[in-house]
């Protein structure tokens, strides 16, 4: 849940030591004793995790604790997948009103427009209440996640049947058990919330970023025999397939920022928000063959415009007359990524009737051949609705370049003869305003 936190009074906590809140009694009171557990956290380094969108700011360690800035908002998961388990895990909030949150059976990467991946959240959140949330422990699917709450009020959220947390600074305990499904937390060492039939039921532990400083410590957990007969492809959240950040939620590290940008790109959180004008944002890193995944919405008001019908041979339609054959079509604005360093290898982020995803660059020039510039023109137009998110899976291999756009594949192993080996990677800038957020990167082998 995004919450509004006072710029000062983080800067103010974020300043304060990690060791310096010595707030008892200490939860610890309610750890279990009992044999088969296992560290999840060394209390020395943040061995066995990842940060999946944040900056290196955002996740470090200090006094055995695992220390959130809360800046940007975001995830640091596992690096194991889990089924079967119970999660023991100390936090605390270093300001009143504090949100966290601890996933569970976790996708590895963010979902589309999100910050937080498909997973079931088990809230982590201090003095805030209102008819459908709370502050005590409140479980819940996010993202595309189902599950079925016991103690809910009409939706897909679990409540807790009583209030135990300790207010911040104070530490509090939580148990997380999850069994064939279901999940229940145990507050500072009684069970409160309860849900079932959830999905995924296999998946990553994430610990999550909100806008505030936290704390997390004593985190421990006992892997329980998996599922008999063995859950479904389905029910198992995605495997890591080792994507990296390229933008980390507080800054510009990694590409070529320079005085043209700013005031015109801008870090936004977790979002990159972009006013349309200065120059191309191009990458510091040069890159070969890759799958790049890039998320981004238009922001502008959209306006109707006479846009040109496109065929599938990349050609464009023609009137009787010989004139552009156009369509009415809502407009909000054109931009693309450049690949390989150049602006021909653009795969386009536009309004127009054919969809996004196409190469302009090889559609139009006249020097390819036919199966070349029908290779670049999308086979469907698989945009998402102006203002909504659009997540792009672009696949650089050789000169051959497939684009998946919102899970539909819109150009399969098109050519672009002549595209170099090796080159930077650009946000366009092509005078539309535009959000991009998620972009991560794998290299190919």
């Amino acid at each position: 849940m995004r919450l509004f936190v006072a710029p000062l009074m983080v800067c103010i906590l974020a300043s304060i030591a990690p060791g310096s809140l010595a707030v008892e009694p200490p939860a610890a009171q309610h750890a279990t004793s009992e044999p088969g557990f296992a560290p999840l956290f060394n209390g020395r380094d943040l061995s066995g995790w990842t940060n999946v969108n944040c900056a290196p700011s955002t996740w470090t360690v200090n006094d055995n604790m695992i220390v959130c800035s809360g800046i940007p908002t975001g995830v640091l998961r596992t690096d194991k997948q889990y089924e079967n388990f119970i999660l023991e895990v100390e936090f605390r909030h270093l300001q009143p009103k504090g949100n966290a949150g601890i996933f569970i059976w976790s996708d590895p990467l963010t979902a589309r427009g999100q910050p937080f991946t498909r997973s079931v959240e088990v809230q982590v959140m201090d003095g805030l209440e209102s008819d459908w949330y709370t502050s005590d422990g409140d479980i819940f699917p996010i993202h595309g996640a189902s599950m079925k709450p016991e103690n809910g009020r009409g939706g897909d959220r679990a409540f807790p049947t009583e209030k135990r947390m300790n207010p911040s600074p104070q530490w509090n305990h939580y148990r997380i058990t999850c069994i064939n499904g279901a999940v229940t937390l145990a507050v500072n060492g009684k069970e409160v919330t309860k849900g079932k039939d959830c999905s995924p039921r296999k998946g990553y532990i994430c610990l999550e970023s909100e806008g505030s400083p936290v704390h997390f410590r004593n985190l421990k957990i006992k892997e329980l025999p998996p599922a008999t007969p063995a859950i479904s492809a389905e029910q198992s959240a995605r495997s890591d397939e080792g994507f990296t950040p390229l933008y980390n939620g507080v800054d510009f590290t990694g590409w070529k920022f320079t005085p043209a940008h700013e005031g015109h790109f801008k870090a936004s959180d977790w979002k990159i928000a972009f006013d349309g004008e200065g120059e191309d944002l191009w990458s510091e890193r040069s890159f070969k063959d890759f799958i790049l995944i890039c998320d981004w919405r238009w922001t502008a008001k959209p306006v109707t415009n006479n846009l040109p019908i496109i065929l599938a041979s990349g050609e464009y339609e023609l009137n009787p007359d010989g004139t552009q054959a156009k369509r009415p079509t809502p407009e909000s604005g054109d931009s693309g990524i450049y690949l390989r360093g150049s602006s021909k290898s653009q795969v386009n982020m536009w309004c127009w009737p054919i969809g996004s995803g196409e190469v302009y660059g090889y559609r139009t020039d006249a020097a390819m051949t036919p199966q070349v510039r029908a290779g670049v023109t999308p086979k469907a137009n698989a945009d998402a609705p102006i203002g909504e998110w659009n997540r792009f899976i672009i696949t650089m291999k050789g000169d051959a370049l497939t684009v998946v756009l919102n899970g539909t594949t819109v150009l399969e192993q098109a050519r672009l003869p002549g595209v170099a080996e090796s080159g930077p990677i650009a946000l366009q800038m092509h005078h539309s305003p535009i959000e991009f957020a998620n972009i991560y990167i794998k290299e190919l082998k």
